[in-house]
């Protein structure tokens, strides 16, 4: 089932942790590129980690925009994926995911093509272990800023629910804007060893 703007209606914490299970899905040339999300991050204008905390800008104007609106920016190597919430100025970043392996092989195989790593093919399992190469394999980039969902890109519930989900701080903050080490990232136990989980501490 698709989910439709309505969804998105949520708080930016509740919103990162029911999006663990969903699927993006990509219609590209006469494939659907399907990737499950198993890690989430919550950024709240309230805190300074966030993109929103100074406020609004031509930069971040999609986080102020209504619920549900895609959020891009250009992170170390490449793209990444937010989705608005509720709250002006929140969104939740899409860390990682994980190939949903019902899609056929030639989807795979150019999911594969369009995300080499060193002009050679990643693992099937790792194709979306990570904030760019999952918005490499599923082919979006900056141009999807401040758009809606539509018939080409979606998130769809494919019956699934995390039953055990993993707490801890985010990765890649800049130093000294998430010094309470904030437990707003989010994991699906289930797919742990496949997510950006690094060395952290677990709540």
């Amino acid at each position: 089932m698709r989910l439709n703007n309505e969804y998105f209606k949520k708080d930016v914490i509740t919103l990162a942790k029911n999006l663990l299970g969903k699927v993006i899905c990509r219609k590209i040339d006469k494939y659907i590129l399907k990737v499950r999300i198993i890690e989430t991050e919550a950024y709240s204008i309230s805190e300074p980690a966030s993109h929103s905390s100074l406020g609004y800008s031509k930069k971040n104007a999609a986080m102020f925009m209504d619920f549900g609106t895609i959020y891009m920016y250009h992170s170390r190597a490449g793209a990444s994926f937010n989705i608005s919430a509720l709250g002006l100025g929140d969104a939740v970043l899409i860390k990682s995911g994980i190939c949903f392996l019902d899609n056929d092989n030639d989807a795979l195989s150019f999911m594969q093509n369009i995300n080499k790593k060193n002009g050679k093919l990643r693992d099937i399992h790792f194709l979306a272990s990570g904030q760019t190469i999952l918005c490499k394999s599923i082919a979006i980039d900056l141009s999807w800023n401040k758009k809606q969902f539509c018939d080409e890109f979606y998130i769809e519930d494919a019956g699934y629910n995390p039953e055990n989900i993993l707490i801890t701080s985010r990765l890649g903050i800049p130093n000294g804007r998430d010094n309470l080490l904030l437990p707003y990232r989010y994991v699906d136990k289930a797919y742990y060893k496949y997510a950006t989980v690094g060395k952290c501490k677990f709540y």
